[in-house]
């Protein structure tokens, strides 16, 4: 029965982990008595975790600082995280971008590169070696303290593949099907995980602000490319067979204008920064879209929508409505939920917002639509990078230093 396989004493101890060093990844220095506070767990099963965790270098006791200064009694000794027990590395790629970077178990980035690479000239095997040759580099020259290689996270703009191995297709390059984890896997001998970045800003947001972010959401990037992350009932949302949630594949309009994908009527052919410039330039719709957008030229044409009626401002309310047509088909299959809008689209949602809302709001049954939660971030980046870090940790957490796992000293490089 699942309830039994449930209770089992095993996934009983891992999910108790998990909670503790859950408790200290989102609160940093902590004593047991926080931790019992923040997971909800007994004083005595958190004395045997924690001293198991210490046993093992997982984490360590800092006597020197107080985590409750103003507290009476007797000191409490703050425990942390140990930053030396291991190293991920987050990739992210991007139309004619590779960010790398390693992070060490605490979270704190060890250090960081980023390659200007024409993705859409680049074959496959450039873009591997272009990869490997960064995170060799960072790894050579990484601090003799760093902890092993354990895992890497890929965050990539495309569709990816159910098991997170694979990019099944991509905008920013002509190649298909190419599985960068297996090929990164075989280079660094660990495991790898290769992920759409909408599902990664996501993931980051549910540790931002979880207060926000948590059991229902869309994080919605508008770029280039649209794309959407969605969690359902805590969990995100993939299909079957690929990563799914094409937010700006959705038909906007049918026979409509071209979307880089080749289709007709997306709603990114509406929404997205070349559509938009694509529209103020009067060109035909059926014009092949732009393959890299001057995000001066972008703000510029955002300042003059906001300072005078006219084609600027026409544009920004069309990629508003079909945005808003998108939550709208979104809305009717899982009802409302809180919003983030990521990217540079979100720097502009003043021009964006009316006619977003209005298209919304025609649904009937639902209300004023002010009342739906909807927050903006404008740089995507960052949060890509925290949902790959927290992916690998959280990995390191559940599977890598599982209860009776003794992480094995090696060195860092491959």
């Amino acid at each position: 029965m699942l309830l039994d396989e449930i209770a089992r004493p095993d996934d009983v101890r891992r999910q108790n982990r998990r909670l503790v060093l859950g408790a200290m990844r989102r609160h940093g220095l902590v004593s047991r008595t926080d931790i019992v506070a923040h997971t909800g767990l007994s004083p005595s099963t958190i004395s045997a975790i924690t001293t198991a965790l210490i046993a093992e270098g997982i984490i360590g006791e800092n006597r020197d600082s107080d985590p409750a200064e103003t507290r009476r009694g007797r000191p409490q000794i703050a425990l942390a995280l140990n930053p030396q027990i291991a190293t991920i590395a987050t990739v992210e790629l991007a139309l004619n971008l590779i960010h790398a970077v390693l992070i060490d178990y605490t979270g704190q980035v060890i250090s960081e590169q980023f390659l200007r690479i024409s993705t859409l000239e680049a074959t496959t095997d450039e873009l591997i070696a272009a990869i490997c040759s960064m995170l060799d580099e960072l790894i050579e020259n990484s601090p003799q303290s760093a902890g092993p290689l354990l895992h890497i996270s890929m965050g990539v703009q495309g569709v990816t593949d159910a098991a997170s191995s694979t990019m099944l297709w991509s905008p920013i390059t002509p190649d298909t099907n190419i599985g960068f984890g297996d090929a990164l896997s075989r280079h660094y001998g660990v495991e790898v995980a290769v992920t759409n970045d909408c599902n990664m800003i996501a993931e980051a947001l549910r540790w931002t602000a979880p207060q926000t972010y948590a059991e229902d959401f869309a994080a919605i990037l508008l770029s280039h490319g649209i794309g959407m992350g969605l969690y359902l009932k805590g969990k995100p949302f993939v299909g079957a067979y690929s990563s799914a949630s094409e937010f700006g594949h959705m038909l906007h309009v049918p026979n409509g204008a071209l979307c880089r994908c080749g289709r007709q009527g997306c709603i990114e052919a509406y929404a997205s920064d070349y559509a938009i410039l694509r529209c103020i330039a009067g060109e035909d719709e059926k014009t092949q879209p732009i393959q890299d957008v001057d995000a001066a030229k972008f703000n510029e044409v955002a300042d003059i929508a906001r300072a005078r009626d006219g084609k600027e401002r026409a544009a920004f309310a069309k990629a508003g409505q079909a945005i808003g047509s998108g939550l709208r088909s979104l809305f009717s299959l899982i009802d409302p939920v809180p919003v983030a809008l990521v990217g540079p689209g979100a720097g502009v949602f003043d021009l964006l917002e009316k006619d977003l809302r209005a298209i919304i709001s025609g649904t009937s049954g639902w209300g004023a639509t002010e009342n739906l939660d909807i927050r903006c971030y404008p740089d995507e980046h960052p949060l890509i990078l925290q949902g790959c870090m927290m992916t690998s940790l959280i990995h390191l957490d559940t599977q890598i230093f599982a209860p009776g796992d003794m992480p094995v000293k090696r060195a860092i490089s491959a």
